[in-house]
């Protein structure tokens, strides 16, 4: 097949308008076109009220060859690319060592579902609950201030991946297209077939629980065995090699590779992986409230009269701005058309996050706004970056009222330093609910400030966003892991081998997708080494 890129379309055009822009580009009779693909499909917002969409195409046609020397001095035509997957290796029959995957977000279960396409029938530990069981705990939160600590927003089948906007688009780099493997199954797991080609597909929360289910069914049906509110206790170790993990009921797995992939709130679990002599150090994150504004504004700056537009959807953004005083304040997460949500683990603390449904369709978009911290600004050893997040957690369940709403002010009154008594035009889709306050004391003088910098300079390039009505929920801390479980070039830890740290906890991702890709490369790292052994 021949790939055409940079296929520039009207947003209404004829369904007609796709062959004709491909004989064009290839100078090519229609009928001597055979067939085509969307492999991609963006666009072009940069004219707000000129948007284009932009598409990338996989075409058939007679005499490919030909038709590519024809064609070979023209910009934007290529062969197409392979992109299907292959899989590295397949276990012996005979092979009886199992691997184990503690934990079930994006790349646990990726990594376990690689693990068993190849024949590994690897052993699932997760210390929350089925993703039914758990979405019914985490409403409990949300609706009746119950929180249960092992199974909520962060813990559980899914990962915190599942309450959120799914998104699926990363900017890591994937020669091995790796990411369309991850699309693939999810598709096989019941997404929807455009997030295949749309440039920012993402899939919501009541979609992801389905699938979860499904890709669940097929590691079963290929030999994997799930085991749910199965806390690891501690890892077993000789000679500080794995042998194995012990549960927090006495039970113990044997395997000389376990998979490491249990999300940046596993707190308990990365202060025993340091009692335990594991390499860990503190990393970078970022710290600051999950702002609100009407979509209808966001649509509107966006897409002009396009706004609304079934081929657009809801609008989305992406901010930054670097302070004179060299930090940086940026958007992370955001969520159009989607709610703020209750995303804490732990007992009197107040953690935000956002989610959307696969349609977009609430009233509010929201994203965090966040400031990049290092571990200077957090001095202490490994762990110290957990205690700052939860003294600012804490400090937010105070300013809340003690009952987990979440302390919020308005835009306008944060920039003046005022407290909030009243709200305007935007409804806080925080639940259980928010209580009007000064967030002045929320977070440290220094992300305060930056925040107050760069606000206004965010309002000049997306206009309303300083909207003095807009609303502030805070606090978001669990932007990424605040530690690096570090590993080395065959992906196991540098002091302990036979543990494969893995995805956004051990500091090796950020997103589902990319959560899920380094599954996929851990899963192939650990059929390496137990093929070795075998």
């Amino acid at each position: 097949m021949i790939r055409l890129t940079e296929i520039r379309l009207p947003l209404d055009h004829l369904d007609t308008a796709l062959n004709e822009a491909i004989s064009e580009r290839l100078s090519l009779a229609p009928e001597n076109i055979i067939d085509y693909a969307i492999f991609r499909r963006g666009y072009d917002a940069r004219k707000r009220n000129k948007v284009v969409l932009v598409y990338t195409l996989d075409v058939s046609v007679k005499d490919e060859n030909d038709v590519l020397n024809l064609n070979q001095s023209k910009p934007n035509i290529k062969p197409s690319p392979d992109t299907s997957y292959k899989m590295l290796a397949h276990a012996p029959e005979n092979i009886q060592a199992r691997p184990i995957v503690i934990g079930t977000g994006p790349c646990g279960i990726l990594a376990a579902l690689l693990l068993a396409q190849m024949g590994f029938k690897p052993i699932i530990l997760e210390r929350g609950k089925i993703v039914r069981e758990r979405t019914k705990d985490t409403f409990a939160l949300w609706r009746e201030r119950k929180l249960n600590t092992e199974s909520n927003v962060q813990f559980g089948e899914g990962g915190a991946g599942t309450f959120s906007d799914g998104k699926l688009h990363s900017q890591i780099k994937d020669p091995n297209n790796y990411g369309r493997k991850v699309l693939t199954e999810f598709v096989k797991a019941g997404a929807p077939d455009e997030i295949l080609y749309v440039s920012k597909p993402h899939i919501g929360t009541f979609k992801l629980v389905g699938m979860v289910e499904k890709i669940r069914e097929e590691i079963e049906s290929l030999g994997g065995e799930f085991y749910f509110s199965s806390k690891v206790e501690k890892l077993v170790l000789e000679n500080q090699q794995v042998k194995g993990v012990e549960l927090s009921d006495g039970t113990v797995f044997h395997s000389e590779h376990v998979v490491l992939a249990i999300g940046h709130s596993a707190r308990d679990t990365f202060q025993t992986l340091l009692d335990q002599g594991v390499y860990i150090e503190a990393k970078p994150f970022s710290i600051g409230f999950r702002v609100e504004h009407p979509q209808s504004m966001i649509d509107k700056v966006r897409f002009g009269e396009n706004a609304g537009h079934p081929m657009l959807g809801a609008a989305d953004y992406k901010l930054v701005h670097h302070c004179k005083d060299g930090r940086s304040v940026y958007s992370f997460c955001m969520c159009p058309g989607g709610t703020v949500v209750a995303a804490t683990s732990e007992e009197n603390r107040v953690v935000t996050n956002g989610m959307s449904q696969y349609s977009r369709n609430e009233r509010n978009a929201n994203s965090a706004v966040v400031v990049g911290i290092t571990p200077e600004d957090f001095p202490g050893g490994p762990l110290a970056g957990l205690d700052f997040q939860r003294e600012l957690e804490s400090r937010a369940f105070v300013m809340g009222g003690k009952n987990y709403n979440a302390p919020a002010q308005l835009v306008g009154d944060f920039l003046a330093n005022k407290t909030s008594t009243k709200l305007g035009a935007v409804t806080p889709s925080y639940t259980p609910g928010v209580e009007l306050t000064n967030l002045e004391c929320a977070l440290p003088a220094f992300a305060i400030e930056a925040l107050r910098e760069a606000i206004p300079v965010f309002d000049k390039k997306l206009k309303g966003y300083a909207s003095h009505d807009a609303v502030l929920t805070g606090v978001e801390t669990r932007t990424s892991s605040p530690v690096c479980v570090k590993r080395d070039a065959t992906f196991q830890s540098i002091n302990t081998p036979g543990l494969y740290p893995a995805g956004e906890g051990a500091g090796y991702a950020g997103g589902i997708l990319s959560a899920a890709v380094d599954g996929i490369k851990i899963a192939e790292a650990v059929a390496i080494a137990m093929l070795a052994k075998s």
